[in-house]
């Protein structure tokens, strides 16, 4: 009985914990969503939990005095999906060619691959935006792309997870069957460490979706600016500041993050529960 109680107890304390953490995650959302829809003077006015009835004027504001929030979304969305794509399936098929090949210098690249883990971007921000500027890039979607095809923790992590599922009698089977290398990877390898693609096409999604510094230094035309930073527009001198078309403008741009994880998690399930190789 003392036994069962013991575990009763810990069970309770960890319940509890997990309702602190999960209240500190889901309260400044809602408290973002619920500035949505009050005006500048409510917002003024103090914290509330209740939704107010401003939710239609904010959304005029937003859209109002030439702010073109569907073309951010365009924009941000253009980007986004772009380098989604080029950083998870090369990043992956770096970190299969590091994992299944031997080579002279592999242990030298995969070293290079862990220091450029350890550097911090903005080390080399000043350095990239100059390179850009030389080669006549700037004001163009191309720097925020391209670079995304060399992403060191993309890699470290594929690697790590080739590591722990893949085999290697089923590569050597597809090469006696007469696969080709680009098929094996492409046709065998990919579905096999499909939750690895669905965790990192989350990362890079996000991450690209709320970038603001290198769009905000390296695009000049309003027509290609991404969607934070027509929000940030919303703070400057030619609009007046509306604190509530600002938060929802945040809030309309996390809509497409979720809708992105709710599609690329059930992946990461799927694939948890199916395992890694049919039979």
């Amino acid at each position: 009985m003392t036994y069962t109680r013991e575990i009763k107890i810990k069970e309770t304390i960890v319940h509890i914990a997990m309702i602190i953490f999960g209240l500190i995650a889901v309260v400044p959302v809602w408290v973002m969503l619920i500035n949505a829809t009050r005006n500048n003077a409510e917002i003024n006015s103090g914290l509330s939990l209740i939704p107010s009835t401003h939710a239609l004027d904010n959304w005029r504001i937003l859209t109002s005095r030439n702010f073109q929030i569907w073309q951010g979304f365009g924009n941000s969305f253009f980007v986004s999906a772009c380098v989604t794509i080029l950083c998870v399936y090369f990043s992956s098929l770096v970190a299969y060619a590091i994992h299944i090949y031997r080579f002279r210098g592999r242990k030298l690249l995969w070293n290079l691959i862990m220091m450029l883990i350890m550097l911090p971007a903005s080390l080399s921000f000043i350095g990239f935006c100059q390179f850009i500027s030389k080669i006549h890039l700037m004001n163009s979607f191309i720097p925020l792309i391209i670079p995304s095809i060399a992403s060191a923790g993309t890699v470290l992590f594929m690697k790590q997870y080739l590591e722990s599922i893949l085999s290697f009698e089923l590569i050597e089977a597809s090469r006696i069957d007469g696969a080709g290398e680009f098929l094996i990877f492409n046709q065998i390898i990919l579905p096999v460490i499909k939750p690895a693609i669905a965790t990192q096409a989350i990362f890079c999604f996000v991450g690209s979706w709320n970038n603001f510094m290198t769009p905000f230094v390296l695009l000049s035309s309003t027509e290609k600016y991404t969607l934070p930073m027509l929000v940030q527009m919303l703070r400057g001198d030619i609009y007046r500041t509306e604190y509530g078309g600002i938060y929802l403008g945040i809030a309309v741009s996390l809509v497409p993050i979720i809708i992105f994880y709710a599609f690329m998690s059930r992946y990461i399930i799927s694939g948890l529960t199916m395992g890694g190789v049919k039979e």
